[in-house]
């Protein structure tokens, strides 16, 4: 069986960051982990080739050479998902679909015209397919009803399938699941709520496989809380910090944690042994009302800024994620957020209204109060409110793109950077990096354009030779910092365009409101008389 794997492609967004992997000539930010994780799972005797479309485009001799295309992708990239399905059926190709938005929607791969739907988790239902195709079966749904695989029995990704050279960070993966309950998210959903571990040998090995490869730098440990089973992930970590050692600090981490990491001082200190540089923390909102009423308990239980302040002053530069929208938000949200940030010096602070996403909590309830909007879900965050809130959309949203502008003005993000690295504990230890003409022309155009060229000017050499001065080992991550910003200046401007068109457009279309009762008496009374 000849497989092509096709990669839809992401509209621009908060993770998009054109401008910033332009810097180090690379197309695209990750690759798509799940499709070379099925190429893993599916008979080493079948052929893969795969395009990611976020890098190259599907050439004809591509869909020429393909028996089957498979295809995975996540809510946001549901356009070029769709468009892709639409493609490979005018061509004559069977479809499979897998992944993350498939199994929340599948109704609308399926209507778009996909042969095989393979849902839930790969390691239970791509088996299943492999059968089927076997069995000579033209199309087919497969679930895993309820059941999640054991993790352990995954294979290494086909790493090989990827052009390494187009991507400015690694993937991997360690856990699936997360211990909260979290109203909106749809990770608990997805991969439930018992998060399952690889083994660290499994891990170590996948290290090793990138190593073979002769890929060397930043690796996103994908996890959705990277620490849900902080029993395993010591464990891990404790294997690793031999690793690394033995192989003088191949690679940087990132990846996604809950916040009470900050209260366990031995789970950061494994963490900065293993050259973690960075971790996404779920904030969402200041408001403790509103971290109740959509149930992120675990975000109540300590201060967010000490939180926030313990995990930086351990050595990990933070990334954060916060929401507008909620139910019972008072106004005034955008600026407490921006307040929040700013006490924090949170340099990159992902920014988006509230989603309801399919089957989650938040969806269901919604949906039974009649108060979902036609149109489905969008995690962009360039995307109105998919619901009707308990205050009004125009003031969330208006807020929302104030607060968004004000984030990322050049001034205040070089403040809020220089502000966390003065904070942020050191390194442990000194990794090579390697200088290529590259890295030296991604310098210099990031000197010329924010040491010469723009108002912050002085903000930016001030900054920089100050941490020269006091705090030089983290010249390199200020840098790495400082590129995000070529992305949000433009960013910034796509959000408050497209919010602003789409919120001229419900305002257009907004409906009457209905007349409270004491107007109805009125309006009858006067036309009785």
């Amino acid at each position: 069986m000849r497989v092509l794997l096709l990669y839809p492609l992401f509209p621009k967004s908060f993770w998009s960051m054109e401008k910033t992997i332009e810097l180090v000539n690379r197309k695209a930010l990750m690759p798509p982990l799940g499709l070379v994780t099925v190429a893993a799972i599916l008979p080493q005797t079948w052929s893969f080739k795969l395009v990611d479309r976020n890098v190259s485009e599907v050439t004809e001799a591509e869909w020429d050479w393909a028996e089957m295309v498979i295809l995975s992708g996540m809510i946001v990239q549901k356009k070029d998902f769709l468009e892709l399905i639409q493609e490979a059926k005018r061509r004559g190709k069977k479809v499979a679909v897998g992944g993350p938005y498939p199994t929340t929607s599948p109704h609308e791969p399926e209507g778009a015209g996909a042969d095989y739907l393979i849902l839930d988790e790969g390691e239970i239902t791509l088996p299943m397919f492999v059968s089927a195709i076997e069995r000579g079966e033209s199309e087919g749904v497969f679930r895993a009803n309820g059941e999640k695989p054991d993790v352990t029995e995954t294979p290494i990704p086909r790493f090989d399938l990827l052009d390494l050279e187009a991507y400015d960070t690694m993937a991997i993966q360690f856990s699936r699941g997360c211990p909260f309950q979290c109203e909106f998210c749809d990770i608990i959903v997805l991969y439930g709520r018992k998060p399952r571990t690889k083994s660290p040998e499994q891990l170590l090995a996948e290290l090793e496989r990138l190593l073979e490869l002769n890929f060397q730098g930043g690796i996103f440990l994908v996890d959705d809380n990277f620490i849900g089973n902080k029993r395993n992930v010591k464990i891990l970590l404790k294997a690793m910090k031999v690793w690394m050692a033995e192989h003088e600090y191949p690679f940087s981490f990132i990846t996604e944690a809950s916040v009470d990491l900050a209260q366990d001082q031995e789970l950061m200190d494994l963490m900065v042994d293993c050259n973690f540089k960075v971790v996404f923390l779920g904030i969402e909102t200041p408001d403790e009302d509103s971290l109740t009423l959509t149930k992120k308990f675990q975000n109540t239980r300590d201060s967010l800024s000490e939180s926030v302040d313990a995990i930086t002053n351990a050595g990990l530069r933070v990334m954060a994620g916060f929401i507008m929208g909620f139910d019972g938000e008072k106004p005034g949200a955008g600026d407490r957020i921006v307040q929040f940030i700013e006490k924090t010096s949170i340099p990159i602070a992902l920014f988006s209204m509230l989603q309801a996403l399919p089957n989650t909590a938040l969806w269901h309830r919604l949906e039974k109060e009649g108060r979902l909007l036609d149109g489905g879900a969008n995690i962009n965050q360039t995307t109105l409110i998919n619901f009707v809130p308990t205050r009004p959309v125009e003031e969330i949203a208006r807020e929302y793109v104030e607060a968004f502008w004000t984030l990322y003005d050049p001034e205040r993000f070089l403040n809020r950077t220089y502000n966390h690295f003065m904070k942020l504990g050191l390194p442990r230890h000194a990794v090579p990096r390697r200088i290529d003409w590259i890295t030296i022309r991604a310098l210099l155009t990031l000197c010329w354009r924010q040491g010469v060229v723009r108002k912050t000017r002085w903000k930016f050499w001030n900054s920089l030779f100050k941490l020269i001065q006091q705090k030089p080992k983290v010249v390199g991550s200020f840098f790495v910092v400082c590129a995000y910003a070529e992305h949000f200046l433009e960013y910034r401007q796509i959000v408050r365009d497209q919010i602003e068109a789409q919120l001229a457009e419900f305002m257009t279309n907004k409906p009457s409101p209905l007349p409270a009762k004491n107007e109805e008496v009125a309006v009858n009374e006067s036309a009785i008389a």
